[in-house]
Formats: structure tokens, sequence, C-alpha cells
């Protein structure tokens, strides 16, 4: 396939390395020069679960130069999802397929005002812990999850074959007939360890071994829970806590994204998961104080312009 990926930070440069090794012709597509400059020059190393490898894939800045694609990969920050698409207008023939990739809610919907809702593929994907060690190299500590579906309905052809190139590049790729039941289980996931983290400095394993920590974070995902279940979703699972404590548990050493945003000095994509929770539940008649004040205590840090000494020292 000819996939464009917009957006390579930590996560998308994973999968820019893994589907241009699996002999994909793979064009990464970001404003930072540098990363990109670097990737041109050298390749892009990625490291980590799947291994250690450079892939010589395409790099450029401006999505003008590529042309059509197949598929193309929205991997950008929440916040940045509506300005990726208008860019990504550049990269559409008559069959391609978008696939907005992004943590919370709301990007699909976005993305789907942009480019046509008949063009969007759902996804998420969970687990990958990745960061960028300099320009050029990208950091995983796992390889959890690639959930697929389509918007509405049942899994159809187009969503089997982009399924099926992202397995041949290593990915464990799960297909969904049911596309609530796809967001909510990462949801749930996300809820209980970015805010944590975020607030507390700790990876998503010291979160789990921490009593005060932990507890927040189960609250968290038990609240989301309460409000998916509340809405009709059929969840695969039972019990939130073991869910998320199996979600954590294979990648104890990752720092969620909200943490590297925090840590950076970016806004982080709080509003967007936990966040997302208390209105939801507000509208279901059921509380969620404890989202609520993660939510409050993310926004206070970034108000403050840096990260308490605490978090700075995770």
């Amino acid at each position: 396939m000819r996939i464009a990926i917009v957006g390579t930070g930590a996560t998308g440069s994973v999968y820019a390395g893994l589907l241009g090794d699996a002999g994909n012709e793979v064009w990464a597509i970001d404003a930072w020069r540098d990363h990109v400059d670097a990737i041109a020059a050298g390749g892009l190393r990625v490291s980590g679960a799947s291994g250690d490898r450079v892939v010589r894939v395409n790099a450029v800045t401006d999505p003008s130069e590529v042309g059509p694609v197949d598929l193309v990969v929205i991997a950008t920050k929440a916040r940045d999802v509506a300005a990726a698409a208008r860019s990504a207008l550049a990269l559409l023939g008559s069959d391609t397929i978008v696939l907005p990739i992004q943590n919370g809610l709301g990007s699909r919907d976005r993305v789907a005002s942009v480019v046509g809702p008949e063009r969007v593929m759902a996804a998420v994907v969970g687990g990958f812990g990745a960061s960028i060690v300099r320009p050029g190299h990208v950091h995983h500590h796992g390889m959890e999850l690639v959930r697929m579906g389509e918007p509405s309905g049942p899994v159809t052809d187009r969503v089997e074959r982009v399924a099926h190139a992202w397995r041949e590049a290593g990915f464990t790729v799960r297909t969904y007939d049911d596309i609530d039941q796809l967001v909510w289980e990462k949801l749930i996931c996300n809820v209980a360890f970015s805010g944590t983290c975020a607030v507390t400095g700790l990876t998503i394993g010291a979160v789990m071994e921490d009593l005060g920590a932990w507890s927040v974070a189960c609250a968290c995902a038990s609240e989301a829970d309460a409000v998916a279940r509340s809405k009709g979703v059929a969840l695969s699972f039972d019990d939130p806590i073991a869910w998320v404590g199996d979600f954590g548990r294979a990648i104890p050493g990752a720092r969620p994204s909200m943490l590297l945003d925090i840590l950076a000095g970016r806004p982080t994509e709080v509003d967007v998961i936990n966040g997302a929770i208390p209105p939801l539940a507000a509208s279901l008649g059921l509380p969620a104080p404890v989202n609520s004040t993660v939510t409050a205590l993310v926004h206070a840090i970034e108000r403050a312009g840096t990260a308490p000494a605490a978090v700075r020292g995770a």
C-alpha cells in the first residue's frame, strides 16, 4: 500500500517505521523539521518491543509533495486533528481511506467533517508507550493492540484490507463490528492512567505499585466504565479494574503521552480523555468526581506553565 502518516510524533513514527519495514511505500509527514530531516538523511530508527531497526521511509513537511495515497493515517494530537485533516486533502485519491488514530473522544467526527464521512474508518491503538528519543529515533515499550472498524455497521472488505496490511507489519489487529466497544475499551484504560500519571509523574507500573495513585486510576476507570455501560456499550469484560490492570502490566515502564506533554510544557489532551467523562456522566445522572478532580489538576499544572518538581523528577 501507499501510506501517508500525518503526524509522525512518537506513536506515528512507530506506525511509519513498521509499515515501511513491511514493504509499504510510506510517507512520514510532520511539521517538525529536525525529525523529518533526520529521517530523510539516515532513516527512521524504531527500537523497543518490536526490536531495533532503521527503516528507509520518505519524509516531508508538505503533504502536497506526496500525491494521492491508498491510506492516510492521521496520528496527530486530538487538538491538531482538524488542521491535519485539511492538510490531508492533498493526499486524497478517488478511493483513499482516512484512518484517524487519537486518544479520547471526538476526533473521528472532526476528520469526517473535513474529508467526508465515506472515507473515514475508525481505529483505536493501545499499549505502545512510545516516545521520541531524538529526531529520527522512536522507542516503544509495547505493542498491545490495534482495533479497527467502520464508523457504523459491520466489518467491511476495506477494513479487512487495511487490517491485513497492519498485521503484515507486525501489529496485533482486531476488527470490530461495534465501534462503541472499540472506542470505550481503550478510553477506559486512557482515563485510568493518562491523568493519574500526568499529575503524579509516575510511570504506569509505578502507579499500579502505589496504593494511593492506583486507587485514583481505578476510580477514574470505574467512572468511565459506568458511563459506557449506561450508554449500552457491549464491553468485552466484566471487571474494569482487571481490564486496566492487564493493560498496565503489559507496559509498566511507559509514560502516557499526557505526562510527556506536561514534562515538555505542551497542552495536553485531558479534555478528550478524563475531561470527557464528567459531562457524559452528568447527562446520564451518574457521578464522576475523580475524573473531574484529575482534569482540574492537569489544567492547573498547564496554567502554571511548568510541571511540579515531583513530576519533573519522573
